[in-house]
């Protein structure tokens, strides 16, 4: 515990400062740095002008480099229910299938561990409907921050609402404009995607365990880059080829992983992930009548059109991809996917995340394999003589490189 309060200190001294002075009108910027490598495909990224290996600006984020790997776990029993009580002499840890011996073993209830977490929130147009739930949900979350902890606010057109801060008042003004926007008739662009990448390339790289709440039901998916947007080996026109972003959504999963983030996704809409099959086309139904009551009208197409069907089958299977590319990346980075169904049940998914985030544990260990050559190791966490329990938390991450 102690080893983990001595590096939340250090983490915390070298970072908030660097953090807070970020101005609103600057997020976003990390994205014009993005390129679409045809051959390789996948992103690259170029070099800030005038950028030096030895220094950071008053904007950057100052990174500490340790050899120390961190994992943000939560012990579930048989039942889904949260372990508490363990001692790091209970967990058993395989990098790459060779043991590891736990370093040290602290609560991630913020009072030792400080906690960077970011909301982003969609508010385009299709969105209305969740917003003054959502932010009544996330104000509630504020209130119950501890002194340690800061928060962000991000937005789908990419902006930054309220840069780290410790201020609940800051952030809850950031909230309450949202919901000014929401209202006023200019909702978002629905670019919820580049948001997170921002996020991931601008707000939370080196920060003290990043965490970020995702809400959206995530429609930038197609316009990321794919094998089924543009085949590889093809020269797409160029017209084509601006339509799609310069990354893909597994540029995204590994800049998630790179950052060390555990990402909750809340999806707002009708679920279609885990739902059987037969049910699909009833709940695309769903939709259409939601949404032609808010809009009078919906590309054109009436229930009693020829086709109808099977426009909505083809919805069904657009929103299923979108909910799970959200699932994916919160299962992948330690987190869950809660599904939004109705505005009044966000009260109770922000409860069950942010208790979620209160009953974890935060693993440390220094790894056999000290290479410093970037790739990707594998890790497996296990509690001793408890066969039945499961962990939750991230099953890999990125060595550092040179």
């Amino acid at each position: 515990m102690a080893l983990c309060a001595a590096l939340a200190s250090l983490f915390v001294n070298f970072s908030i400062e660097a953090q807070e002075k970020q101005k609103p009108e600057e997020f976003g910027s990390s994205l014009k740095r993005l390129k679409w490598d045809e051959k390789r495909q996948e992103m690259v990224e170029a070099k800030k002008e005038n950028a030096r290996a030895d220094s950071a600006g008053p904007d950057d984020v100052i990174r500490v480099e340790t050899a120390l790997a961190v994992f943000d776990i939560l012990a579930l029993d048989k039942d889904g229910r949260a372990v508490m009580g363990l001692s790091k002499d209970d967990f058993v840890i395989a990098e790459d299938g060779k043991t590891q011996e736990v370093a040290s073993l602290s609560l991630g209830d913020g009072s030792t561990v400080p906690r960077s977490i970011v909301l982003i929130i969609d508010y385009s147009g299709s969105q209305a409907p969740f917003i003054e739930n959502s932010v009544a949900a996330a104000r509630t979350l504020v209130d119950k921050l501890k002194p340690n902890d800061r928060m962000a606010i991000v937005t789908d057109d990419v902006a930054l609402l309220a840069p780290f801060t410790q201020d609940k008042k800051k952030l809850k003004a950031g909230l309450d404009s949202l919901r000014k926007k929401a209202k006023s008739g200019r909702p978002g662009r629905s670019e919820q995607y580049s948001a997170l990448m921002a996020t991931l390339k601008e707000l939370v790289g080196g920060v003290q365990r990043p965490i970020i709440i995702f809400q959206t039901d995530g429609d930038e998916l197609s316009k990321l880059r794919s094998a089924a947007n543009i085949p590889p080996g093809v020269e797409a026109p160029p017209m084509l080829r601006d339509q799609f972003k310069e990354y893909s959504l597994e540029d995204i999963y590994t800049a998630a992983q790179k950052t060390r983030t555990t990402v909750y996704a809340v999806i707002p809409g009708v679920r279609f992930a885990g739902v059987p099959p037969e049910e699909h086309l009833e709940r695309a139904r769903i939709v259409f009548n939601k949404q032609f009551q808010l809009r009078q009208e919906w590309r054109g197409w009436r229930p009693e059109a020829p086709g109808f069907e099977d426009y909505l089958r083809s919805r069904a299977r657009t929103l299923l991809r979108q909910q799970l590319a959200l699932a994916g990346v919160a299962k992948l980075t330690g987190g869950w996917a809660e599904f939004l169904e109705e505005p009044e049940q966000a009260a109770g998914i922000y409860d069950r995340i942010f208790a979620g985030i209160e009953r974890r544990y935060i693993l440390t260990y220094y790894p056999t394999n000290t290479r410093r050559d970037g790739k990707l190791r594998r890790v497996e966490i296990k509690v001793r003589d408890h066969p039945e329990y499961s962990i939750l938390g991230k099953k890999s991450y990125y060595a550092e490189s040179q």
